[in-house]
């Protein structure tokens, strides 16, 4: 593991493992598959594995304030762990964050404070996140919206979320998928 990757992992272990060891697997998973994409990204591969390590901070009862994971997480990394603007703006913006941002009236403030980062890295940790369950296991993307959804249930606004992005949230999996069939990427 890199120095930022390894940064980012204590980061990750310390807000997360105790507090929320579900969600802890989760994040060890999708870090699992930003290095299985190392490959692919050359000098990003790096900043692709700490984001995958800090993706899901925002949901640690320590730093959560606003609700809204992604914000509160890239707040944080700004604020108290002075994480580079990149690395904030992809936890900002993971896995369309953006439109559940619409959702929850926090799109304006989202969108000043972190504008969206990369397209193939941000594709790149749709691709890692959406294809980990909630155990940190390799899942279909199909099957973790659907998990996403029965968790949550029929009227919660993280379904209406998923609903609004699965286009965006498939297409990016998809794309990932293919480019590394080309590359020659068993994933």
């Amino acid at each position: 593991m890199n120095a930022k990757a390894a940064w980012a992992s204590e980061i990750a272990r310390d807000l997360l493992e105790v507090p929320l060891p579900r969600r802890w697997a989760h994040t060890q998973g999708v870090a699992r598959k930003a290095r299985d994409l190392a490959p692919l990204l050359g000098d990003q591969a790096d900043l692709l594995e700490a984001a995958a390590w800090l993706h899901d901070i925002g949901y640690s009862p320590r730093i959560a304030v606003t609700g809204f994971h992604p914000l509160d997480g890239a707040r944080y990394l700004r604020d108290v762990a002075r994480a580079d603007d990149v690395l904030c703006r992809l936890v900002a913006g993971h896995s369309c964050a953006s439109i559940e941002a619409g959702e929850r009236g926090l799109a304006e403030e989202l969108h000043r404070e972190f504008p969206a980062a990369d397209a193939c890295l941000s594709r790149a940790l749709i691709y890692c996140d959406m294809t980990t369950t909630p155990d940190g296991d390799s899942v279909d993307v199909a099957d973790r919206l659907a998990e996403i959804r029965q968790r949550y249930g029929h009227a919660h606004l993280v379904t209406r979320f998923t609903q609004l992005a699965e286009p965006h949230l498939v297409g990016a999996v998809r794309d990932v998928q293919s480019k590394s069939r080309r590359a020659g990427l068993a994933l």
